[in-house]
């Protein structure tokens, strides 16, 4: 990162200038990081983290480079938290002997029609449409503001949703 003068070091060190930038940009990297990992928890604590890294290194990041840092810092950690999950996943499969299912019939047809609507609306679109159509559609992002926050041009965008939008009427209307 570069630093342009000793002042701008001291407006990312600032409470108030901390929190501005907190304010502005906390809920799109929580949104952006919650549609890669679609687990909303765990979206927040890595909110959490890239603020905390922010701060620990706010006298090395320019005000104008906390956004990109937070998105870059965001995405790192959502990389590593995939990993040590696959990890953790190996190691409880084989781990793990079968247990017994404690369901009623009513409450997993119940589950099973719930997670079949969910498939069909979020997880069968690939993972780039799937980010691009919900940053545009639930958090109001404009293609611009997409292309500029995944580093992908505005007509890679407008690509991006139009191919959501297809593979989302061909599911709807198997359904």
């Amino acid at each position: 990162m570069i630093v342009k003068s000793e002042n701008s070091n001291q407006d990312i060190c600032s409470e108030k200038a901390f929190l501005a930038v907190f304010q502005r940009w906390a809920r799109p990297l929580r949104n952006f990081l919650y549609y890669q990992l679609t687990d909303l928890n765990k979206a927040e604590d890595l909110v959490q983290d890239a603020f905390l890294k922010l701060w620990e290194n706010c006298h090395k990041v320019a005000p104008e480079k906390a956004k990109s840092y937070l998105f870059t810092t965001g995405k790192n950690l959502m990389l590593n938290q995939i990993s040590r999950d696959k990890t953790a996943l190996k190691f409880i499969q084989k781990s793990s002997t079968p247990t017994a299912v404690t369901d009623t019939p009513a409450t997993l047809l119940q589950q099973t029609e719930f997670l079949q609507r969910l498939e069909i609306a979020i997880n069968q679109l690939p993972d780039k449409q799937r980010t691009v159509f919900l940053m545009n559609r639930l958090d109001g992002l404009t293609y611009n503001e997409i292309a500029e926050l995944l580093g992908i041009s505005v007509k890679t965008v407008e690509k991006r949703m139009h191919q959501a939008l297809a593979h989302l009427r061909k599911i709807h209307q198997k359904v």
